[in-house]
């Protein structure tokens, strides 16, 4: 049961797993085991089938780990598995926490700038900021980017520069991220670096 406890958990903090997620994350070893241990959880959870079999809380697997947010089936849920990949990549941090919202004023306190983060976590002393570039325009991307280089100004993320890192799904706009990131700590990876 504590293995289920805690694979539950991290579907209330994660949204969305991948079978090969939960096997990594919780060391389920052989395919085979962890199909055996989900199949044992089935009461607690929805799946579905996109290549691989995605899991999610259903309403008594929410219950059971005092989940209050409802995920339901979208076309979104592949941007959630692109972000549990750096999630696992990066040892599943601790001090991880999806959808942050980031605010600063300018000295004056008139003009405010905000930018969600798909993830933050700490390494050290620094700030990484987590984003998921899965279907949005390379536009949309590079107004972000801006504002983060406004919070970066304003030592939003305190004296240590921040490390940015992306998940994105050809090697093209990896490159059209690193060349808008110039001047930015950044690290990006696809989605191919994972499977």
């Amino acid at each position: 049961m504590n293995r289920q406890e805690s694979i539950l958990r991290s579907l209330k903090m994660l949204d969305f797993l991948t079978r090969s997620q939960i096997q990594r994350i919780h060391d389920l070893k052989s395919d085979r085991n962890a199909q055996r241990v989900l199949k044992q959880m089935e009461e607690y959870l929805n799946v579905i089938k996109d290549g691989e079999y995605i899991y999610y809380l259903n309403a008594k697997g929410r219950e059971l780990v005092d989940c209050n947010k409802v995920r339901k089936r979208t076309g979104n849920v592949q941007h959630y598995i692109m972000r549990n990949h750096l999630y696992i990549a990066f040892r599943c941090p601790k001090t991880w926490l999806n959808e942050r919202r980031i605010i600063s004023k300018s000295v004056s306190g008139k003009e405010e700038i905000k930018c969600v983060a798909d993830a933050v976590f700490m390494k050290g002393d620094a700030h990484c900021i987590v984003e998921v570039d899965n279907t949005q325009t390379m536009k949309r991307n590079e107004k972000k980017i801006e504002k983060y280089r406004i919070l970066r100004q304003r030592n939003s993320f305190g004296m240590m520069a921040p490390h940015f890192i992306w998940i994105t799904t050809t090697e093209h706009r990896r490159k059209e991220l690193i060349e808008l990131h110039k001047g930015l700590n950044i690290q990006v990876f696809t989605v191919a670096d994972f499977i």
